[in-house]
C-alpha cells in the first residue's frame, strides 16, 4: 500500500456538478485545490453512470431567463455545441476537459474518502485532514488544507468530522411550513435508476431475469406512464426507498429498482399492448441516483417560506427556480401522484448562510447536503441549482482562506466582496450590481453606432388564432411610446386588451393591472391597431416590463413573427395539460404555470412599441442579466457589409490591461445536457460571432484583438501590454445569427 500526502489551499471533496463548479471557481482566484471523487468519471447524478438531467431554475421552461450562467452556464453552452444530441458520455467528456483546463487542480477519481480528522468540542470545530482510498491504485491519500468543501451529496465529510445535520422531514409547526408534515419523521425523497433504449430495426427477444418483478401485480401501471419510446428521464418515477435508510440500504433500494425496471421491459416487451418488437434495452443504469439524505445545519436555514416568498438575503450567492417538488415515501408503488409542484410567481434567492457549518469552522458545502428544510430541498436539489452553490461556495472557500478567516467571518465582514468577486466571473445572481471600484467602464460615458429606439416585429409567418387569453411581455424605461398590434378579425368585433405590470423586477407574470381597454375592430386581414398606454406612460423612469393580456376573442387572429427579440416574450394562457395527472400533480393558481411559453419560444406576436430598455449606457449599468429589463445595449437592425459599434470613453487616458465582454446568451433558452431537447442551433444565435475591440490613441484606432468564431457568452481579454487610451470601441462584425449587435457588460481594468 502506498501511503500519500497531499497538501493544498482548499479540498473538495464529491466531483458532481456541485463538488466541479466549486473546485473550479476557488481555482480560478489563485487557490490550489484537490478535487478528490469517488466515481471514475465527473458529473455525478448527471454522469453516464447515472444519466439525469442537468434541471435547474428553467424548471424546463416554467421561468423566465433563469438559465444559469457562471461556470454552469459555461458548461450548458459548450454541451450544446459540442452535444446537441445529449450523448452522456460527451457530457463526461465536456465536464473532464472543465476541470483539466484549471491548472490549479489536482484531480483524484476513484478516490473514497473514508477517514477525517478534526479537532475541538461538538460546538466548535477545525478540520485538519481527509483521507481517500484510491481503488485500482492501492494509494491511500491523505489530504490537507486550509478549507473544505463537502459536495458527497450524502454528506459524509461533514458527518465524519462532527458537523451539525438533519435527515428527514420537520414537523409544520417548527417553521411554519404547510407543506411540511404534521409530525416530523426520517423519511426522505427515494433513489432512482433509469433505463435506455433504442430501436434495432429487426425482432428482438427479451426473456426476463428471474428476479424481474410483475408490475401487472402492483399499482404501477395504473398510476405511472408507461411508453415503449420513453427511456432515460422520462423514467424519473421508478423511486423507491424513501422509507428506508437511503445510504446504508444502497444495495436493497438498488436491487428492488432492478427487478422493477427489468420487470417493466417484461411488459412493455411481452404483454402485447405496446409497439415494442424491435426494441431492445440499451443501457441499465447500476448506481442508484439518490436524491437525498443528510442536510447540514447552517447560519441560515432555507425554507418554503424564503422559496415561495422570494426572500432577497443581503448575502444572496445564487438563485434557484425548480418548483418546490416533492415525491410521496412509497416511490413507484404510491398509489398518489408521483410528484407534487409548488413554484414561486419566479426565481428565489439561496444566502450564503446556507453553503457553510454552524459548528465546523472550515466547512462549506454544496449540493443537496445544503441548509434547507426537507420542503425548501425540494427545489435546491436540483443539479444546475446545486452547480451554482458550488460556484459560490468555491469562491467562498478561496476568500477565505486568502483573508485567512472563516466563512461566517467571511459573511459577516466580507459580504459585498464575495457578491462582486462572483458577479465579475458572471455568476448567477439577481438583482446585485456591479459596484466594483477597480472596474474603470464604470466611470466612462458609452455611445453607439446606432440604438434600437423601438421594436418592430413585422415579419408575419403564421396567423395565431386567438381562441385563449394570450400575454405579451416587454421591456420600457421612461414613457413607452407608440404601442401597436398586428392582427386580423373575421367580422366586426371588440377586442378586450389589459396593461399590467409584473411587480418584482425578477418576475414575469403579471402582478398589477395598470389599465383595461376595449378595443373596437373592423373586418380584415393584417390590421394595425395602436393600444393606448394610459396608466403605463407615467410610470418613473426605472427599468421595467410591461406585461400586455389580449383576451380570447374566436374572431381574432394575432400573427407570430419571423424573428424574435431579446427582452420580448410570448405566452399562452391555461394550465398545460400534465403528463399524467395521476404522474405529477401541480397546485392551481401558480401564475408562472398559467401563463405558459413554452410553445412560443422565440415566436413573439407581431407588435411594435417605442422603448429606451437598449441604450448604450446599459452595458455599464451594472447588471449582467435581465432584472427588470434586458440591460443591454441593442443596435439597430445590421445591414450587410455594415458594422455596430459600441464606445466607452474617459476624461482622461487609463491604462488598459484586461476588457470583459459579456454577449447575450439568451438566458432564456432552455438548454439541458443530455435527450429531453435539442435547439434547432449549435450557437446562440444573439450571441456576437465576430469583433474587434480597438483602442484610441495617436489620432487613430489601434486593434487589440480580433476575435473570430466566438460562441460563448463571457470573453476576458489580457493584453501583454498597458495601454494607454481615453476610449474603446467593440466592433461587432457579425453575429451568430441575430439580426442586432448585443452587448450585455463590458469591464475594464488597468
Amino acid at each position: 500500500m502506498k501511503h500519500e500526502a497531499v497538501k493544498s489551499d482548499v479540498t473538495v471533496v464529491g466531483g458532481g456538478l456541485a463538488g466541479l463548479c466549486a473546485a473550479i471557481a476557488a481555482a480560478r482566484l489563485g487557490q490550489k485545490v484537490a478535487l478528490v471523487h469517488n466515481r471514475p468519471v465527473l458529473g455525478g447524478n448527471s454522469s453516464s453512470e447515472v444519466r439525469v438531467w442537468v434541471c435547474g431554475a428553467t424548471g424546463h421552461g416554467i421561468n423566465r431567463y433563469a438559465r444559469e450562467t457562471g461556470i454552469m452556464g459555461e458548461l450548458f453552452v459548450e454541451n450544446q455545441y459540442r452535444n446537441p444530441e445529449g450523448n452522456p458520455y460527451l457530457w463526461d467528456l465536456t465536464l473532464l476537459e472543465a476541470v483539466r483546463s484549471e491548472p490549479n487542480i489536482s484531480l483524484y477519481l476513484n478516490t473514497d474518502v473514508r477517514e477525517a480528522e478534526a479537532d475541538g468540542d461538538a460546538e466548535s470545530r477545525v478540520i485538519r485532514s481527509v483521507t481517500g482510498w484510491m481503488m485500482g491504485s492501492e494509494r491511500l491519500i491523505r489530504f490537507e488544507s486550509d478549507a473544505f468543501i463537502d459536495c458527497t451529496g450524502d454528506g459524509l465529510v461533514g458527518f465524519l468530522t462532527g458537523a451539525m445535520y438533519r435527515i428527514g422531514r420537520e414537523a409544520r409547526s417548527e417553521f411554519g411550513e404547510d407543506w411540511a408534515p404534521e409530525a416530523a419523521d426520517d423519511i426522505t425523497l427515494g433513489s432512482t435508476l433509469l433505463f435506455y433504449t433504442k430501436d434495432t430495426g429487426k425482432p428482438v427477444r427479451y426473456v426476463p431475469p428471474s428476479f424481474a418483478k410483475d408490475i401487472t401485480q402492483t399499482s404501477i401501471p395504473i398510476k405511472r406512464v408507461i411508453r415503449s419510446g420513453d427511456s432515460g428521464c422520462h423514467y424519473w418515477w421508478i423511486e423507491w426507498g424513501g422509507e428506508l435508510d437511503t445510504v446504508h440500504e444502497n444495495e436493497r433500494i438498488r436491487d428492488e429498482l432492478w427487478s422493477v425496471i427489468y420487470g417493466i421491459w417484461d411488459y412493455i416487451k411481452n404483454s402485447g399492448q405496446f409497439d415494442a418488437d424491435t426494441m431492445t434495452l440499451e443501457w441499465v443504469g447500476s448506481l442508484p441516483g439518490k436524491r437525498e439524505y443528510r442536510r447540514f445545519i447552517g447560519d441560515t436555514i432555507l425554507t418554503q417560506h424564503d422559496i415561495i416568498g422570494q426572500r432577497p438575503f443581503v448575502d444572496r450567492i445564487a438563485f434557484g427556480g425548480w418548483s418546490i417538488d416533492l415525491h410521496p415515501p412509497q416511490g413507484m408503488y404510491a398509489t398518489e401522484s408521483g410528484s407534487k409542484h409548488l413554484y414561486a410567481d419566479g426565481i428565489y434567492h439561496i444566502p450564503f448562510g446556507s453553503l457553510y457549518s454552524r459548528n465546523v469552522s472550515n466547512l462549506l458545502f454544496a449540493g443537496r447536503n445544503v441548509s434547507a428544510t426537507h420542503v425548501a430541498f425540494g427545489t435546491t436539489r436540483v443539479m444546475a441549482t446545486c452547480a451554482v452553490m458550488g460556484e459560490a461556495a468555491g469562491t467562498g472557500a478561496a476568500l477565505s482562506v486568502m483573508k485567512g478567516i472563516s466563512p461566517r467571518e467571511l459573511r459577516e465582514n466580507h459580504r459585498a466582496e464575495l457578491q462582486q468577486v462572483m458577479l465579475r466571473n458572471d455568476a448567477s445572481i439577481i438583482g446585485i450590481r456591479n459596484e466594483d471600484a477597480a472596474d474603470k467602464a464604470l466611470q466612462s460615458r458609452a455611445s453607439a453606432s446606432s440604438t434600437m429606439t423601438r421594436i418592430r416585429l413585422d415579419q408575419p409567418v403564421e396567423a395565431y388564432p386567438l381562441a385563449s387569453d394570450v400575454g405579451l411581455l416587454f421591456p420600457v424605461e421612461g414613457a413607452i411610446g407608440k404601442l401597436e398590434l398586428l392582427l386580423a378579425a373575421s367580422e366586426r368585433t371588440e377586442l378586450i386588451v389589459e396593461l399590467w405590470e409584473t411587480g418584482r423586477a425578477e418576475n414575469y407574470v403579471p402582478a398589477s393591472l395598470k389599465s383595461e381597454h376595449k378595443l373596437p375592430l373592423i373586418s380584415g386581414g393584417k390590421q394595425w391597431i395602436t393600444i393606448p398606454v394610459d396608466g403605463i406612460a407615467d410610470v418613473d423612469a426605472r427599468p421595467h416590463n410591461v406585461f400586455l393580456i389580449i383576451r380570447a376573442n374566436k374572431h381574432v387572429s394575432l400573427y407570430k413573427s419571423a424573428v424574435p427579440m431579446s427582452g420580448v416574450l410570448a405566452f399562452e394562457r391555461g394550465q398545460k395539460p400534465n403528463v399524467s395527472s395521476d404522474l405529477e400533480e401541480r397546485q392551481p393558481d401558480q401564475p408562472v404555470v398559467e401563463w405558459s411559453m413554452r410553445s412560443l419560444v422565440r415566436q413573439p406576436f407581431c407588435f411594435a412599441v417605442d422603448t429606451g430598455a437598449y441604450g448604450a449606457e446599459k452595458v455599464i449599468d451594472g447588471y449582467a442579466r435581465p432584472y427588470g429589463g434586458p440591460h443591454m445595449w441593442a443596435s439597430d437592425k445590421m445591414k450587410a457589409g455594415q458594422n455596430e459599434w459600441l464606445e466607452l470613453e474617459w476624461d482622461a487616458a487609463i491604462r488598459l490591461s484586461e476588457i470583459h465582454l459579456t454577449f447575450n446568451d439568451d438566458v432564456n433558452e432552455d438548454l439541458i445536457n443530455l435527450h429531453h431537447h435539442e435547439t434547432p442551433f449549435a450557437v446562440i444565435p444573439e450571441l456576437v460571432k465576430d469583433y474587434d475591440l480597438e483602442a484610441w490613441g495617436d489620432g487613430e484606432w489601434r486593434v487589440l484583438v480580433q476575435e473570430r468564431g466566438n460562441r460563448k457568452r463571457k470573453r476576458v481579454h489580457h493584453l501583454n501590454e498597458a495601454i494607454p487610451a481615453d476610449r474603446i470601441r467593440i466592433v461587432v462584425r457579425e453575429t451568430n445569427g441575430s439580426g442586432h449587435a448585443e452587448l450585455v457588460e463590458v469591464r475594464v481594468y488597468e
